[in-house]
């Protein structure tokens, strides 16, 4: 299974063509920000329907804690919602689809990624 970082979310909005897979509670309130108060409920109804949408839970805060302080002591911090994303993948054994690169760093971590 995948679990699509919001860059690739916004991908499949601009192309009209969506993907089986997972998504982080993070991605989904990014999108959700994003769009008019008018939209936004039937904007949120369509992502609970097409996609498995992941909380932060146990799972996710254990491997989030693990990942900030391995990057912590080299150095290499990535921005929260993005390690929150990358632990939801880990935390659930997915792979993580994105166009940002810095999640590439992870790989070595444990991070499935693809860019």
């Amino acid at each position: 299974m995948v679990l699509f970082d919001t860059s690739i979310i916004i991908d499949m909005i601009r192309s009209g063509e969506y993907r089986y897979g997972s998504i982080s509670i993070i991605s989904l309130i990014e999108i959700l920000r994003g769009i008019g108060g008018g939209k936004r409920s039937r904007v949120k109804a369509l992502f609970e329907e097409v996609f498995n949408i992941y909380t932060i839970d146990n799972r996710v805060v254990e491997v989030y804690c693990q990942l900030y302080e391995k990057l912590k002591e080299a150095g290499q911090l990535i921005p929260d919602a993005d390690l929150i994303i990358a632990a939801t993948a880990m935390a659930y054994d997915e792979e993580l689809e994105s166009r940002d690169d810095h999640f590439a760093r992870l790989k070595d971590l444990g991070l499935k990624f693809r860019g």
